[in-house]
């Protein structure tokens, strides 16, 4: 298994726990499975706890990517970041889709639900991280 690889999973299992944790922890305690009123908006508390669970990780997995798994990239801070960003809410979305079809229409386990959806957006964000937002010059 290459170095970068091997790295990525690492951190990446990292990042997921943490994600996963912070989902959790937002839908059960924080949201405590209730609607969330945001003012203008009102979350349903899987919802809701999406978005927490996406503050947690991307800030975790962009310090992890940017000084650990692609730091062999040249390409410039902002840059990187921008491109991460973009990817990260690329991946937003179809976790938002996913468990909308999941919970929603199929009816499942909220929290399982989320753990196969993350399944799907780790081999998604692993791809886009590496030819697009960190990609470096051969």
């Amino acid at each position: 298994m290459p170095l970068q690889t091997f790295r990525y999973a690492v951190c990446g299992a990292i990042t997921t726990v943490l994600g996963l944790t912070a989902y959790f922890i937002g839908y059960e305690f924080l949201f405590a499975r209730e609607n969330f009123d945001f003012g203008f908006f009102v979350f349903k508390p899987h919802i809701a706890a999406l978005f927490l669970s996406f503050i947690v990780s991307l800030s975790v997995g962009f310090s992890f990517s940017k000084y650990i798994v692609f730091a062999g990239s040249a390409m410039r801070g902002r840059v990187q970041l921008f491109r991460y960003f973009l990817t990260a809410v690329l991946n937003l979305v179809l976790n938002f889709v996913l468990l909308k079809l999941f919970v929603e229409i199929f009816l499942w386990n909220v929290f399982v639900s989320q753990v196969l959806t993350t399944f799907v957006i780790i081999v998604i964000s692993y791809l886009s991280q590496k030819h697009f937002s960190f990609r470096a010059k051969k």
